[in-house]
């Protein structure tokens, strides 16, 4: 696991859509399921949203706790 992608997680916005400018952390599990049958976009941003279904289908939200109370 890449640790600046956990970071990414609490820090970028998403940049479009109906939640956009809301952390990639935190998108309702509805919509990444949504991503998830209709494919996640190709990239970084593909990538990061498919490793918070993940997180999130698996209930390991906790773990990013730690990081979502830093600055960076």
């Amino acid at each position: 696991m890449n640790p600046q992608l956990l970071k990414d997680l609490v820090t970028m916005p998403m940049p479009f859509g109906k939640y956009k400018g809301k952390l990639i952390c935190d998108l309702p599990e509805t919509y990444l399921v949504w991503f998830q049958s209709k494919g996640f976009p190709p990239g970084k941003l593909g990538e990061m949203l498919s490793t918070i279904y993940e997180i999130k289908l698996n209930g390991l939200e906790y773990l990013l706790q730690p990081l979502k109370s830093k600055r960076y």
